[in-house]
């Protein structure tokens, strides 16, 4: 069977599906860029102060919460921190990156 085949009522559910599918999608994309734009703020106030760019404690208490998060909306916790593993890598990433540039840092 070829996608040109299917009835036309499973064609109309399809599509109103997959527009669901893609207004999420939009919404992901741009709460994303909403934290990664505080995170940066983050990782200006870490290079300003000495901090490192990662925080152990504060990454596993997230990831924690994450997962609890997770579990109750029905998401399985593995999936939710494998996917907050990968946000908080990059985050460490442009900390690392911001702590590298010179204006940063508050002169003495």
């Amino acid at each position: 069977m070829t996608t040109s085949d299917i009835d036309e009522s499973v064609r109309a559910e399809l599509d109103r599906l997959r527009a669901s599918i893609d207004n999420i999608d939009a919404a992901v994309v741009h709460m994303l860029a909403e934290r990664f734009k505080c995170t940066q703020q983050v990782g200006h106030l870490k290079a300003q102060h000495h901090l490192p760019p990662a925080d152990p404690a504060r990454e596993a208490r997230q990831i924690a919460r994450l997962r609890q998060l997770a579990e109750s909306a029905k998401l399985d916790p593995a999936f939710a921190e494998k996917l907050l593993n990968f946000i908080i890598a990059e985050v460490i990433r442009h900390h690392e990156q911001i702590a590298d540039q010179p204006g940063d840092r508050p002169r003495r």
